[in-house]
């Protein structure tokens, strides 16, 4: 089929299905995806949200005539099939982070505003998995209209339930089933990404210090390892009108049941330590941590106004100093780790979720790194910081960096659908975020985002509040998955 001819029933399949479309991420946007190991049971491992999305998912896809398949709960499929078994494999994910506060719209819900549809999952990655479903589907209906013949190689679109948190369904399906030859994943930006930083994340935990003993009785930041803090809280032994006001910082006085209940949280009772307590909060900017320098860090903010203001107790001191070290520069330089390479620039790191377990304190750190440096070699480095501390670091997740030859003819051929449907003569790049690209042995992440395009104002980032994308890129993405599944199934694999 001539390009023309291509592009002229590709703008008309969208055209009367765009719709569909909408209503198809309405549907997975409505439940809300994220992980909740402690409600977790057979077939549904990662809690009753991921599963009922992964549901969710398969029956769309059931419902557009393809062959499904849910593998447990943990990951689900979805297949076009082929003259033979050898696979092409897009893969997208239905699990979301949770919403988190400072939302202006209904976070699972769709909204559509000038062009935009806002929601969590819209942007990440519910809205382009969506879109690349249909691109499916378009291939799909024309082998059975007889305009297109049937393919040399099974196109198989996953379906993941745990990308947020662990990529668990991933490892789920490499132990069961094969790689695809070639697969790629719309849960980026375009161009066409052909490397990831290595990701590197730890646990820091506090000394236990006895809560009577302590100037700080909670402290909370942030959602999600993977994101710069929005949003930190923290109950303090303080009166409201001692403590100055601050940018981004709002002080309240807890009444006397507010303040046993906090106490009683944390392990007190209200007579141990008092009820002159205050809550202190503290606003910044979330933003992901692949691109953590448009962030503002609540919790630095947070921890930093408290020790300006004398409100961290001598047994709590270290532990806060080195946490405010972390989350003060995105570059690793206040805890000497700053480094960099040609491919992939320079190591960011990220102070992501701050808790309490078991009456410690506790903070979750991202790290994205380059070449130059090895996950071993950065948690020697937060692990001392840790221990001087008097606490501990724990390194659950450790990838090291991966790349594809840019010239190869996989990413050419993303590469060049993109630039027919766009115009654009762009270039493949690397990136720090941490895609299912990294999990496969051939694989690329390939869009939707284009982050150079400016959005309102009010319209989010991924991770972040009121999570939006534009209705016009997610019909190019369209147009470009199209182009590219054609592209894909000619190639030698």
């Amino acid at each position: 089929m001539e390009h023309a001819e291509l592009t002229r029933k590709i703008d008309a399949y969208l055209e009367e299905n765009w719709e569909t479309m909408v209503e198809d991420i309405e549907t997975l946007v409505r439940i809300p995806s994220f992980e909740e190991s402690d409600k977790a049971t057979e077939g549904a491992p990662f809690g009753p949200g991921p599963k009922e999305a992964l549901e969710a998912a398969l029956e769309m896809a059931s419902d557009m005539g393809f062959k499904t398949h849910d593998a447990d709960g943990h990951v689900g499929y979805a297949d076009l099939a082929g003259t033979s078994e050898e696979q092409l494999g897009i893969i997208g994910h239905i699990d979301v982070v949770p919403a988190g506060p400072g939302w202006h719209f209904e976070p699972y819900q769709v909204t559509r505003k000038e062009g935009y549809l806002v929601g969590r999952g819209t942007l990440d990655d519910k809205g382009p998995s969506v879109v690349a479903l249909h691109a499916m589907k378009f291939w799909k209906d024309l082998q059975d209209a007889g305009e297109a013949p049937q393919f040399p190689y099974t196109v198989r679109f996953l379906f993941g339930a745990n990308e947020e948190s662990g990529m668990a369904d991933v490892a789920y399906y490499h132990k069961h089933y094969d790689d695809p030859a070639f697969l790629f994943t719309p849960d980026a930006e375009f161009p066409v990404c052909y490397g990831e930083k290595g990701i590197y994340h730890s646990l820091m935990t506090s000394a236990d210090v006895p809560v009577e003993q302590r100037t700080v009785i909670s402290f909370e930041g942030g959602t999600a390892v993977n994101a710069v803090p929005g949003h930190a809280q923290a109950v303090v032994r303080a009166g409201a009108c001692d403590l100055p006001a601050a940018q981004g910082i709002e002080v309240e006085l807890l009444d006397e049941r507010d303040a046993a209940t906090a106490l009683e949280a944390a392990g007190a009772q209200a007579d141990a330590v008092g009820c002159r307590l205050a809550r202190i909060t503290a606003t910044g900017r979330s933003a992901h941590a692949s691109l953590p320098q448009g962030g503002v860090s609540a919790i630095g903010m947070l921890i930093g106004y408290l020790l300006e203001n004398g409100l961290i107790g001598e047994g709590e001191r270290a532990y806060f100093q080195t946490v405010a070290r972390i989350a003060a520069a995105t570059d690793g330089s206040t805890v000497d780790l700053a480094c960099s390479d040609a491919d992939f620039g320079e190591l960011t790191i990220v102070a992501g979720h701050a808790a309490m377990r078991g009456g410690r304190f506790t903070q979750t750190i991202d790290v994205r790194y380059p070449t130059t440096i090895t996950g071993d070699e950065v948690h020697a480095k937060l692990e001392a910081l840790a221990q001087a501390a008097c606490g501990t670091c724990e390194k659950p997740r450790d990838d090291a960096p991966f790349l594809l030859d840019p010239q190869g003819p996989a990413i050419q051929a993303l590469l060049a659908s993109y630039n027919q449907a766009t115009g654009e003569d762009a270039k493949p790049f690397t990136m720090g975020g941490g895609t299912y690209a990294r999990e496969f042995s051939c694989a690329a992440s390939f869009g939707s985002e284009k982050p150079w395009e400016q959005a309102p104002e009010w319209v989010g980032g991924m991770h972040g509040p009121d999570e939006g994308v534009g209705e016009q890129l997610l019909k190019e993405a369209f147009r470009i998955y199209a182009l590219t599944i054609g592209k894909l199934i000619k190639l030698d694999l």
